[in-house]
């Protein structure tokens, strides 16, 4: 079936449009020009593109500068984009012309030729009013709308991703509680070392990400200075001198966010190194949550060979030919989730450094980087904390056979027979197969009965000097 066109017009000349397509020609041109990764833009940069479109339609009207019958139906068309409808006309491949001009053109258009039909135009009626450049786009230019709509992308899922933080630090403050008189075997270098609780072992993952969701919330909260009005260069240029503010102010209450100037609207066009230096947020997440991953993948080893000390729920088969084989999937999930999203922080870099004078070209990789990113890892956490973390047990039996053969408990005795006496106890523990009170006894360091008043796992993870607790 032949499929029907309309004739769109812009400054290179005439275009065949799909007829009932919302977009026009400039999207229709980035459509044949760039067909690289088949990719779409993530809903949050159209979603941000889309609200700096209405906010400008209000402001613009507000300031006297456009057509109330005009910005009226804008706003409607872009009230309808930002509830979700014509996702289907956001066809521009991520990787595109630089600065995101064919984005900021294809929300323009389709805003535009919806608005035209709210007016009751026809897509191919040559009268329609409504221009995607005049009205649409008034007061704007790809330079300031881009950067602001990745601020405001980020913004838009901030307290999806904290949630998604939140609960995993959460899910393991109750694992830290749950396990917390479960005694085993610390390691250091991997080998064996002094003893800790198992519940302090979750304690720490659990602060260890409150941290970086305090610092993911540091570098977001920077997201929210906007250069919004400094159109092509940073001037201000065809932007009415209260644009700048009032488009603050009125995307402050259409989003919810609290906005805030810039303060230079040259340096916000210029500088990426608040969404680089959330992108390096994220990034220190991933180094976390990698480190837990491995550790969950370390500790559940075995069963029968590893360590066991832990137990992830049994949520698939391991394997395909190994029966009774169960992974833990769920860690090694999110181990490549994080690697992943350490890729397109790597690519973030590199493009927030590649800007050029009054402007960064390589913000439409940025945006989509960091909306996958976000995308990514608010899957992966949710995935990982309710499929994984919540069920996770402690191998109580396995964790205290562990620690019954660590000759390292002969540290507590360090402060009474020394280091160097230490030492030979557990070297001749290890040779013997002995444990350390019968060759502290042997050797006549210690009567059998100091030896169990001073080896006192439990009391060994609470800290302080044994000997001297011991005595007093």
């Amino acid at each position: 079936m032949t499929e029907s066109f309309r004739i769109e017009k812009d400054s290179l000349g005439e275009m065949q449009v799909p007829a009932n397509a919302l977009y026009g020609a400039q999207t229709q041109r980035a459509v044949l020009n760039f067909p690289v990764s088949g990719m779409k833009p993530y809903p949050a940069f159209v979603w941000a593109q889309g609200v700096i479109k209405r906010a400008a339609a209000e402001v613009n009207r507000d300031l006297g500068l456009l057509e109330a019958r005009l910005a009226d139906a804008i706003i409607q068309a872009a009230d309808e984009v930002l509830a979700g409808k014509h996702a289907d006309q956001f066809v521009v491949d991520p990787f595109q012309a630089g600065a995101g001009t064919s984005h900021n053109m294809n929300l323009n258009e389709v805003i535009a030729n919806r608005a035209n039909q709210i007016l009751g135009f026809a897509l191919d009626d040559p009268n329609k009013p409504v221009s995607p450049n005049d009205h649409v786009n008034m007061a704007q230019s790809t330079n300031d709308t881009i950067p602001t709509a990745i601020r405001l992308g980020c913004l838009w899922r901030i307290d999806e991703l904290l949630a998604a933080i939140d609960g995993l630090a959460d899910a393991l403050e109750a694992k830290a509680r749950e396990f917390d008189d479960v005694v085993k075997s610390r390691r250091t270098h991997l080998q064996d070392a002094v003893p800790m609780r198992l519940g302090q072992e979750f304690g720490a993952y659990a602060l260890a990400v409150r941290n970086d969701r305090e610092r993911i919330a540091t570098a977001a909260d920077r997201l929210r200075r906007l250069g919004i009005g400094g159109t092509a260069t940073g001037t201000g240029l065809n932007a009415h001198p209260e644009y700048h503010q009032r488009m603050v102010e009125k995307l402050s209450a259409l989003t919810g966010q609290s906005l805030r100037s810039s303060g230079n609207l040259f340096e916000s066009m210029q500088s990426m190194a608040d969404p680089a230096d959330f992108s390096a947020a994220l990034r220190t997440l991933c180094i976390t949550l990698t480190r837990i991953a491995n550790d969950f993948r370390l500790l559940s080893s075995g069963p029968a060979t590893g360590l066991d000390e832990i137990r992830l729920p049994a949520v698939q088969p391991g394997s395909s030919i190994m029966p009774g084989k169960v992974n833990p999937v769920l860690a090694e999930m999110l181990n490549m989730a994080c690697f992943h999203v350490q890729g397109n922080d790597l690519t973030v870099s590199l493009a927030a450094q590649a800007g050029q004078l009054e402007l960064n070209v390589m913000m439409p990789i940025i945006a989509h980087n960091l909306f996958e990113m976000m995308h990514v890892l608010i899957g992966a956490i949710n995935a990982f904390t309710t499929k994984c973390v919540v069920g996770v047990t402690a191998n109580r039996e396995k964790a205290e056979g562990w620690l019954a053969k660590n000759a390292i408990l002969v540290t507590a005795l360090n402060p009474v027979i020394g280091y160097l006496n230490g030492a030979a106890v557990a070297k001749e523990a290890m040779a013997t197969g002995k444990t350390i009170k019968e060759v502290v006894v042997e050797k006549g360091l210690l009567s059998p009965e100091e030896v169990d008043r001073l080896i006192d796992a439990r009391k060994m993870t609470e800290g302080g000097i044994q000997g001297i607790a011991a005595a007093g």
